[in-house]
């Protein structure tokens, strides 16, 4: 049990997915700890700029598609390029308003596949793509996508206030089917109607309206594992998983699950007394929820499977985007 725990952690520790996001530190660095003058908006790893507004937040995202996925599958990435944003808004309690996008694509019949995701993705989850910038001159090699939204709040869910004491919440649609074949995936929004995904996804909201969680993010193409190691470093915390504990479907082996990047998966920091009813409200819209770990005070993820345990990240000395939030 001890080895196999063991190259879990070697697997998620060099997983591309996590390893590509420790560039950030110094982007994060530059440009907010030691950069821009003037008024700063503060933000420790939040999939969402929150901007106060009038009586409630406006939220502000980009994400830009892997290369990979681009090239081999335009049509699945102008998809999820919908769908990774929109999540980022109601991982942070909100709803979206709308979306522009850029893309530079020199092929025309690649650039007709994304932009037939793009369009894909717009109806399926009833967000508007209102405008943007195409650069129909790319080299054929070298596409790019990005998609922007805003979004509404009027309570937040924050990425980086776990709390010492909070269980793990793990929220996943397991009625799905592998994605795209580019990275590791797992599609549960293909086969549902527009109004079976936004019934899922106003959970998020429902939580920040009754102020049920103290931190949420949405599982990203770190996983699972590397997505609530994120939160705990981004909060100052760390955490105990108990692998046994998070759902995991049939059709996929569970360490390819603990990598996955999931068109609906989201963690919570919850406090015990919420946490059932967090739980319940997930499983009345047909979502696999369990508590899967809890946040401790030591900043050290470890990763627990019936009596073996194992070291995941120690964040006195280990750093993924190098972002934390130390308090007030």
């Amino acid at each position: 049990m001890t080895v196999e725990l063991r190259e879990l952690v070697k697997k998620i520790r060099n997983y591309p997915g996590l390893t590509r996001k420790e560039p950030i530190r110094d982007v994060f660095a530059y440009l907010v700890l030691d950069g821009l003058k003037g008024p700063q908006l503060p933000n420790y790893g939040d999939d969402a700029a929150a901007i106060p507004w009038r009586d409630g937040f406006l939220l502000l995202a980009a994400d830009g598609i892997m290369s990979k996925l681009l090239i081999n599958e335009p049509y699945a990435a102008g998809k999820s390029s919908v769908m990774v944003t929109v999540n980022d808004i109601y991982s942070m309690g909100g709803r979206p308003i709308a979306m522009v996008n850029v893309l530079a694509s020199g092929i025309k019949e690649h650039r007709e596949a994304v932009v037939r995701g793009i369009r894909r993705g717009c109806e399926k989850l009833r967000v508007p793509m209102v405008g943007g910038h195409l650069h129909p001159d790319a080299p054929g090699d070298a596409p790019s996508l990005s998609v922007a939204i805003l979004g509404w709040a009027n309570n937040l869910l924050r990425g980086h206030l776990a709390k010492s004491g909070d269980n793990i919440v793990f929220a996943a649609d397991l009625q799905g089917q592998r994605g795209c074949t580019s990275v590791v995936s797992w599609d549960a929004n293909s086969g549902k109607t527009p109004e079976e995904l936004l019934h899922r996804l106003e959970v998020l909201p429902i939580i920040a309206d009754k102020g049920l969680a103290h931190a949420a993010k949405d599982v990203s193409n770190a996983g699972v594992l590397g997505t609530i190691s994120i939160m705990m470093e981004n909060s100052y915390k760390g955490a105990v998983i108990d692998l046994t504990a998070i759902p995991c479907p049939k059709e996929i082996e569970p360490h390819d699950w603990f990598v996955c990047f999931q068109s609906f998966g989201f963690v919570l920091a919850v406090e015990p007394s919420k946490t059932k009813e967090v739980i319940d409200l997930f499983r009345q819209r047909s979502i696999d929820c369990s508590v899967v770990g809890r946040v401790t005070e030591e900043r050290k993820v470890f990763l627990i499977k019936g009596g073996a345990r194992e070291l995941l990240f120690d964040f006195e000395r280990d750093t993924i985007t190098g972002i934390s939030y130390h308090g007030e």
